[in-house]
């Protein structure tokens, strides 16, 4: 999907609490400039798998045609987040021999071909297959390989799948748009790349997007992606149980949640009061309060529990410390006050907030967390492969095998 000047690429970030569109421009030296932007409630969705295809096809139209609107264009192809399907990643090695002759395509080929087998079952596909690093014999640290001598060519490969049954069913949805959808980019990856800058990413960082019905994880380190989950918990759940516990319906949590919410709590807490509509009661005298200590105490376990899955998942994974001692935090649900201060207390880290770089033509308004990875999908799609050979090279394909792609790939773009 690498752009020429004057191309158009749309970005579709079908989320569980909101479905975002960017269009934007490739301008050449000069990079993209956003030219329609469109946003607005999902529905249909739960923990970033579809439930209601209806819905979420009403809500991917209407958001791509705003989009459309502003930007004079119609367009038929998409790149889309994937924040669903219980993404796995797990790292392989891979070696091959090349018998004293210069690394060419058809060695780096014969690499990722060597990899077929190792996908976890045809129930899942393959997102992304991602190189991290490369060895000519035995010697490591080489990040291109290519017209080196020696006797094997080794590669260490991220792979990252997806449940086939709910990439299938978002890929229907966006099919009954009149649309087409390119190979879906993880959106914790897609965040890092609209949020991080080159030393995080060399160095080590841990990026934790924070949606409203998953919170993913993303591992940098030595200049790409390591390491990928997701958890099934995000701001939704909040809201679900201030509106549980306040009796209130679930519209006015998320106001309470979003204009007064916390998750540090201070000694004036305890006097100030917060007006609470009770469920199914419309009049104004049926009108509570609580103290907004209250509220602080229904909202901070549930994110004292969500970055404490984050800990564990990150430990179970054995790259807790290749991630490094920073966190960037990123997503629609990480905008809580005291979020930062609360998640450096439990994952040991350096947290801060990560806002995508600034983009010609992104608003102010769509230029928070809550739009990382509609920026990153665009920085994905228009990255030249000579800049960034971390790109997906392969994806599931019946007729071809799991890599079926990659030769393509590597014969277009080298």
């Amino acid at each position: 999907m690498a752009l020429g000047s004057g191309e158009l690429i749309t970005a579709l970030d079908v989320g569980t609490t909101k479905v975002c569109c960017f269009i934007a421009r490739d301008e050449g030296e000069d990079g993209l400039r956003v030219i329609g932007i469109g946003h607005q409630a999902s529905h249909g969705l739960r923990a970033g798998r579809v439930v209601d295809m209806e819905a979420v096809e009403a809500a991917i139209s209407a958001t791509v045609h705003a989009a459309e609107q502003m930007a004079g264009h119609n367009i038929d192809r998409v790149i889309v987040s994937l924040s669903g399907g219980a993404p796995v990643s797990h790292i392989l090695s891979a070696e091959v021999e090349i018998s004293g002759h210069g690394v060419g395509l058809d060695d780096l080929r014969r690499v990722f071909d060597s990899s077929e087998n190792h996908v976890e079952s045809d129930e899942r596909e393959l997102i992304h297959a991602l190189p991290i690093g490369y060895s000519i014999d035995g010697e490591g640290g080489i990040r291109d390989p290519r017209g080196m001598f020696g006797e094997r060519l080794g590669a260490r490969i991220l792979l990252v799948t997806s449940a086939s049954g709910a990439l299938r069913t978002l890929s229907t949805c966006i099919a009954r748009c009149h649309l087409d959808s390119a190979l879906p980019v993880l959106s914790p990856y897609a965040s890092g790349l609209a949020c991080l800058v080159d030393d995080e990413k060399n160095l080590g960082v841990t990026v934790i997007d924070m949606g409203g019905g998953t919170t993913t994880i993303a591992v940098f380190a030595e200049g790409g992606l390591v390491f990928a989950d997701s958890l099934p918990v995000g701001g939704a759940h909040v809201t679900n149980d201030i509106a549980r516990g306040l009796s209130t319906s679930t519209g006015h949590a998320e106001r309470m949640k979003t204009l007064l919410g916390s998750v540090a709590a201070t000694p004036r807490d305890q006097h100030e009061l917060i007006e609470v509509q009770p469920l199914g009661e419309d009049a104004p005298e049926s009108t509570g309060q609580i103290a907004k200590s209250v509220l602080i105490g229904i909202i901070r376990p549930r994110i004292e529990e969500t970055f404490e899955l984050a800990r564990d998942r990150l430990t179970a994974s054995g790259l807790y410390r290749l991630g490094g001692r920073r966190v960037v935090l990123t997503g629609g649900a990480s905008q809580l006050q005291g979020l930062s201060d609360l998640a450096a207390d439990i994952l040991d880290k350096q947290v801060r907030l990560g806002r995508p770089a600034q983009m010609p033509g992104l608003a102010e308004a769509t230029g928070g967390p809550a739009f990382s990875t509609c920026a990153g999908l665009l920085l994905f799609a228009a990255q030249k492969p000579h800049d960034n050979a971390r790109r997906a090279l392969g994806k599931t394909n019946a007729a071809t095998g799991q890599f079926g792609r990659i030769g393509q790939w590597l014969r277009e773009n080298f």
